[in-house]
């Protein structure tokens, strides 16, 4: 099978797309508790900048990006088109983006007030709202909810961004969102095997030997539609047998000629039984399924 990489990178703007988000939401709920003329922005906290303030200002400063570890994809994605081609397709990297958010006003009071009804606002969702979105998140570059969470504790080497940017400490609000970024790399497979024969000849001899060897493959998914890893695949009547992969695919080697009984058992010890026969096209296994399958080509 011939494999062939291709990057078709997809043009990312998910920070800025973030910030703006960020802005709308908090502006519009602001507004319902009388900080309508509260500024959100999101510019590094210096001593010059605050210098420059004139109005009531809610930061949020972008100090961290860093990969989710714990929402590592592990696999690739399989993709077919409609020519039949096959396609690996990278997972996304899924990142946290941590903000540190802080308010600024003539007096402390009222920066602890601000500060207040954005902790309130920024807690109220766990997920951010859809309607809320802008610009690409809205718009489908994002496979996952955005999950946020706020005045957790700070990656490493995100609590001294204060010393970073020289400015003054102040009280903040560590608020983290997770994004995923789409790789735009994929890798085309060729036409997905289906059954292969093997014709070896021996020759040396009065009369000259062919020999056919058949493997064949195929899938085996769950009754929602998601792969079966780990589940066991056999012949039984010649001895044949694979284990599904992460993508519950499988392929079975040296497989004789005709028809006989497929075996597949899930790693819950759900069974499913079909008739193939050899050789043919694929064989697709769903288990938990009503009845078994009828008769499938191998």
């Amino acid at each position: 099978m011939s494999f062939s990489e291709t990057h078709a990178i997809p043009l990312n703007t998910m920070l800025a797309d973030l910030d703006e988000s960020l802005r709308v939401l908090l502006q519009s709920e602001l507004a319902k508790h009388g900080f309508e003329l509260v500024q959100i922005v999101f510019d590094a906290p210096t001593k010059e900048w605050a210098s420059t303030l004139s109005a009531p200002t809610l930061n949020l400063f972008l100090y961290d990006i860093r990969e989710t570890k714990d929402l590592r994809p592990a696999d690739w994605e399989s993709r077919n088109d409609d020519d039949g081609r096959r396609f690996d397709v990278r997972p996304p990297l899924r990142v946290d983006v941590g903000y540190a958010v802080t308010a600024w006003t003539r007096n402390v009071e009222d920066e602890h007030r601000m500060l207040s009804q954005a902790l309130s606002i920024l807690f109220a969702f766990p997920v951010l709202p859809r309607d809320e979105l802008t610009g690409s998140l809205r718009n489908g570059s994002q496979r996952f909810p955005l999950h946020t969470r706020i005045a957790q504790e700070r990656s490493d080497g995100g609590s001294n961004f204060w010393t970073a940017v020289g400015g003054q400490y102040k009280a903040s609000l560590d608020y983290v969102v997770t994004l995923s970024c789409e790789p735009g790399t994929l890798i085309e497979r060729g036409p997905e095997v289906r059954t292969q024969t093997l014709r070896t000849m021996r020759a040396g001899s009065e009369e000259t030997t062919r020999e056919d060897h058949h493997r064949f493959g195929g899938t085996v998914r769950d009754e929602n539609g998601d792969p079966v890893p780990g589940a066991w695949v056999g012949l039984p009547e010649s001895g044949r047998f694979a284990i599904a992969d992460a993508r519950g695919s499988f392929i079975i080697e040296h497989v004789p000629l005709g028809g006989q009984k497929l075996v597949v058992r899930g790693p819950d010890g759900a069974e499913q039984e079909a008739q193939v026969d050899v050789p043919g096209s694929r064989v697709d296994i769903v288990l938990g399924a009503a009845a078994a399958p009828k008769r499938a080509k191998a």
